[in-house]
């Protein structure tokens, strides 16, 4: 019995190499840029994390009158986050008699009679446990669903943070003693040097307020990092910027001077509402253009520096109504995998039990719903689900170094779903490997077929000859994120997306100027990448043909 192409790709795909997802070997530390575990060989751990709030008035976490805190963590889990940002009010740790206030009485003292009946019904346990009892039952159950954890220094006075005049915002302000700040970061980091997933402390959230200043930032923070290191050596340490976590640009001229190595990660934060209404009033790529630029300026650069940058707080409205944010998202997510750097977005809660004087608030970037249920929105999640996991980093694979093309505004990359089959959007886990050539040539991996236009509207193509303008792809437009290219008379067109998610060619949309003008469907980024692909078998198969002088795809 003879046998044909298609019947054999069965078989070729068995041999495909399945990744092993072992547990992570913890404590963490630092590789240059690259957060890694302490196991043999420092393979990479990429935090992908929620913010889960525990800082406001009530100053216990969120939520827990909604579900039972083992479902929140297993949720966090099942919804492909690694790891939770949790937060919380340095008076909780510093001020014995807030600490010893009960969850009920800290919960009837606001009102929240509803509240105290959730928790009686969802988590008995917590409701006459004191508040810092309550937050230690938190981290436990994080810790036994083995969810790793950041604890975040949120805040002093228990309330939602933030603005300049709050009195919480720079050393000195009214309830921001830098002694009784160093005391709290000892008393945190020795409770819980014994909690294994317990894997970094940020020393305060969003510095800023008239009184910040670069040498008091220095003095204090080396402090602090020194006092966490030593009362547990086991953690990253994680020091945030100035301007509310948006300036870290001080480092480049002066580097933090500490008595430990690879344990030092920076972060900083990048909302759409940091600009304002830019993102809808402006042409897109111009404003991701820009404001790329600045972040790498102001933040960005460390990971040139050879630090790891830590995300910790970014998010959208998840409606999805909200225009300003839709935009930013786009230009948010080409930059995150570029980068491939560690994050947390902002928020896990679909609503708070009391905050700014309102009850029940629901919270529109929570990534839960109101009761706490379920998702707000699954398409969101399946959005951003390439970016929860690594692209490249240290150990994680022996496939060579290549690229992988990203569309932001679905978060899918380009791959072949067979031989036979036009290039498509899919999952990054199963993108094709390509060369991005010095000639400007977008070429698979261990083949000779290159990426070519054959006109406006037209689906793209493979071909062997690969020496015409057709085959040659440039980021242009401000964004950098326009991959263009000429049809062989000269009709410039850049790569886009059809209607059933098969990779055409039209013409170039929303280059300059038009503000009106949406041009995510034609965002396209070339990533590196080290992932492997379901789909490496094909190459062999396409070295028999291409020896066989085939040229299926032209």
């Amino acid at each position: 019995m003879g046998w044909n192409l298609s019947s054999l790709l069965p078989l070729l795909l068995l041999a495909t190499v399945f990744h092993h997802h072992s547990t992570v070997a913890l404590p963490l530390s630092t590789n240059s840029r690259w957060i890694v575990s302490d196991g043999e060989g420092g393979e990479r751990v990429k935090l992908s994390c929620v913010n889960w709030v525990s800082h406001l008035d009530a100053v216990v976490a969120e939520g827990l009158s909604k579900q039972p805190v083992d479902v929140i963590s297993k949720k966090i889990l099942d919804m492909g986050f690694n790891c939770v940002r949790l937060t919380y009010p340095l008076f909780l740790f510093t001020n014995d008699s807030l600490a010893s206030v009960s969850v009920r009485q800290s919960l009837k003292k606001l009102g929240l009679i509803e509240s105290i009946a959730g928790f009686q019904a969802n988590n008995p346990s917590f409701i006459d446990l004191p508040l810092i009892k309550a937050f230690q039952e938190v981290v436990a159950s994080l810790d036994r669903n083995n969810v790793m954890m950041v604890l975040d220094n949120q805040i002093s006075k228990p309330g939602w943070c933030c603005s300049d005049f709050d009195g919480n915002g720079f050393f000195g302000d009214r309830y921001f003693d830098p002694d009784v700040w160093l005391k709290g970061l000892a008393k945190v980091a020795t409770m819980f040097n014994s909690t294994k997933n317990v894997v970094g402390m940020s020393l305060r959230n969003e510095l800023r307020g008239p009184k910040q200043n670069v040498s008091i930032w220095y003095r204090y923070m080396q402090k602090g990092a020194e006092v966490v290191h030593a009362a547990n050596p086991n953690v990253l340490v994680i020091l945030s910027g100035l301007s509310y976590d948006k300036d870290l640009s001080f480092i480049q001229t002066q580097d933090v001077s500490l008595t430990f190595s690879n344990k030092l990660v920076f972060e900083a934060h990048w909302y759409g509402f940091s600009n304002s209404e830019e993102w809808e009033t402006g042409n897109p790529n111009q404003v991701c253009g820009r404001i790329v630029d600045n972040i790498m300026q102001k933040s960005g650069f460390l990971l040139e520096k050879g630090y790891p940058l830590f995300i910790s707080e970014w998010g959208v409205d998840q409606r999805g109504t909200n225009e300003n944010d839709n935009r930013y998202l786009n230009c948010f997510m080409a930059w995150a995998a570029d980068t491939d750097l560690d994050w947390a977005i902002w928020t896990l809660a679909g609503s708070y039990y009391f905050r700014e004087g309102v009850v029940g608030m629901e919270e529109f970037y929570g990534v839960l719903n109101w009761d706490w249920c379920e998702a707000r929105n699954s398409s969101f999640l399946k959005k951003i689900s390439p970016i929860q996991s690594p692209f490249q980093g240290p150990g994680l694979s022996n496939t060579r170094p290549h690229k992988v093309i990203f569309h932001p505004a679905t978060g899918l990359c380009v791959q072949r779903q067979s031989l036979f089959k036009p290039l498509t959007l899919g999952a990054c886990a199963e993108a094709e490997h390509w060369d991005y050539t010095q000639k400007q040539t977008l070429t698979i991996k261990g083949t000779y077929y290159c990426l070519q236009t054959d006109g406006v509207g037209k689906k793209a193509k493979l071909g062997l000859i690969c020496t015409d303008s057709s085959s040659k792809w440039e980021a242009i437009s401000a964004s950098k994120l326009h991959l263009s290219s000429k049809t062989n008379n000269g009709t410039v067109v850049c790569l886009d997306v059809d209607s059933e998610n098969n990779i055409v060619t039209n013409n170039c949309r929303c280059l300059t100027n038009d503000n009106g003008c949406d041009p995510a469907s034609q965002w396209f980024k070339i990533i590196n990448s080290t992932m492997s692909a379901a789909s490496e078998p094909y190459s062999r198969v396409d070295a028999i043909l291409q020896s066989l002088g085939a040229n299926l795809f032209g």
